[in-house]
């Protein structure tokens, strides 16, 4: 018999319908006997919507079926105990409060209750005040934690858009400088094909007929023209693969074939005029673990800025190097008149290629030498862009190698290039 005799009889389960629902929390009573199951239908079926369950199989269902705000559930019970209820309810919904109610306390149950973050832990008989007590302690649990999540939710989404937000503005800043890039690596070759026209129409212009040797050298031009269009190409496609999110296989390149294409392409640069321009090989030819047209642009950039570093005629030297076992760098650091760029992050393989272009301009103050590589600084005036030593840095970087710059005032400056080999 119900231990509070029912003025109509309990069922034996209930689900309410869509329209009963509304406005009403929602208690789920989980336990064996029926009698302690009509008790609290009839407690509390005036104040909430109340759900039946014989056992924690049955309550499992129910959970998964409807939005549950708390649960009275017996500790002993066939079939899923209370404890593996509770817990199982916890997976579905981790808002879920749980009273747990037991005839047979223990120390061990009570602390696993505990553990699993019950609301309450009452024992057989209850008291009515203290099972109405604890169904209104957990059903304003339940709000709290509804609130609690509700915020977490909207802060996660707030986190998302800031992220995204984040995402977009640093895309469109990529997109900026990869577009900046495209232009100042692409400008050279083109300033480069210039020259070969303007040397190219010189000749044409300049003879009644060409052949011979002069049909040489205008084929020299030529060619060098198709070299430049399809180095244009590769940048090009280099930077569309770095907006698209891919990146161009990383090839090896012979050193000494890079310094001839050099010497061959500054003849026809404005900025080699009136300089004088020496190449001296690697003895033993090399290969680079670089893309071949990346360590062009690092060389013409290098050796453009050296050419650059005073407007009365100088000197220009382009080294090549190769370092073995104890050769190989001790140690990366600077000093006033010196920097170093990704020195301690470098790959210091088995070998090196040590590349230095070396000029006796000027020299750089210790004060600029500081910003040389931060993207954008010039001290060129109108005429600089303060993308290209960037742009070195970052392609030295990619296939982690370093950069060593050495400069006196009034001596000149040195650039030396470590690449793995």
């Amino acid at each position: 018999m119900s231990a509070f005799p029912a003025l109509e009889d309990p069922p034996l389960s209930f689900e309410p319908n869509e329209a009963s629902l509304q406005g009403r929390k929602t208690l789920l009573v989980v336990d064996d006997e029926r009698d302690v199951r009509d008790s609290l239908w009839f407690i509390f079926k005036d104040q909430y919507q109340i759900l039946l369950a014989s056992g924690g199989a049955d309550a499992v269902r129910i959970a998964r079926e409807h939005n549950i705000d708390a649960a009275v559930v017996d500790i002993r019970m066939v079939g899923l105990s209370g404890i593996q209820t509770f817990a199982e309810l916890k997976k579905i919904d981790p808002a879920i409060q749980v009273i747990i109610l037991t005839a047979y306390e223990t120390l061990d149950t009570a602390r696993e209750a505990l553990r699993l973050g019950a609301t309450d832990y009452l024992g057989k008989p209850y008291d009515l005040h203290v099972i109405r007590d604890a169904v209104t302690h957990a059903m304003e649990r339940r709000v709290i934690a509804n609130q609690i999540r509700s915020q977490a939710a909207r802060l996660y989404e707030l986190q998302e858009q800031m992220h995204n937000q984040q995402l977009r503005e640093q895309l469109a800043k990529n997109r900026t400088e990869i577009y900046a890039s495209v232009l100042h690596d692409i400008n050279g070759p083109l300033t480069i094909i210039s020259g070969f026209i303007e040397m190219v129409h010189s000749d044409l212009t300049q003879a009644e007929r060409i052949e011979g040797a002069d049909l040489e050298v205008v084929r020299t031009h030529v060619a060098g023209i198709r070299r430049q269009v399809t180095n244009c190409l590769d940048i090009a496609r280099r930077y569309l693969g770095f907006l698209h999110g891919s990146h161009a296989l990383q090839q090896g390149v012979g050193v000494n074939q890079l310094f001839r294409d050099l010497t061959h392409l500054l003849r026809g640069h404005p900025a080699a005029r009136e300089h004088q321009l020496t190449v001296i090989p690697l003895s033993s030819d090399v290969v680079a673990r670089i893309n071949g047209t990346d360590l062009l642009q690092i060389l013409l950039n290098l050796t453009i800025n050296a050419f650059q570093a005073s407007e009365k005629p100088h000197e220009v030297v382009v080294e090549g190097k190769t370092l073995f076992g104890s050769e190989l760098p001790a140690e990366f650091s600077g000093s006033e008149t010196s920097r170093w760029v990704n020195g301690p992050a470098a790959q210091i393989a088995e070998a090196l290629v040590m590349l230095t272009i070396r000029d006796d301009g000027s020299g750089i103050p210790p004060k600029v030498l500081d910003h040389i590589f931060e993207l954008y600084f010039t001290t060129k005036a109108q005429e600089g862009t303060g993308m290209g030593l960037s742009i070195v840095r970052r392609l030295v970087e990619q296939v982690g190698g370093a950069i060593h710059v050495e400069s006196t005032a009034g001596v000149g400056t040195s650039f030396t290039v470590y690449l793995p080999v």
